[in-house]
């Protein structure tokens, strides 16, 4: 066997062995530490930090809203802050 064909046969083999990672469901991260893709438990912790985003969001566009309304009062800015909190209740 001579050098070239070794070579093809190493990367042959390493390729052969990505794709079968990849069906198993096994990947790296940036440090080279393996997880599973499939984790259920993956799952419901995204869908959870999903809703607080959203919430997260909703709530920056209110106070978006009330800092640049030039028309409002302080007593109106009380009661939008404090309906804020009362929303995460």
């Amino acid at each position: 066997m001579n050098p070239f064909e070794m070579v093809i046969g190493i990367v042959l083999i390493v390729t052969i062995g990505s794709i079968i990672r990849a069906k198993m469901g096994v990947g790296r991260d940036t440090h080279g530490n393996e997880y599973n893709l499939r984790d259920p438990g993956l799952g419901e912790e995204n869908r959870q930090l999903r809703q607080e985003i959203t919430g997260l969001k909703d709530r920056i566009a209110v106070l978006e809203r009330v800092i640049t309304d030039t028309n409002s009062s302080s007593a109106n800015l009380d009661r939008e802050i404090e309906s804020l909190r009362n929303r995460d209740r």
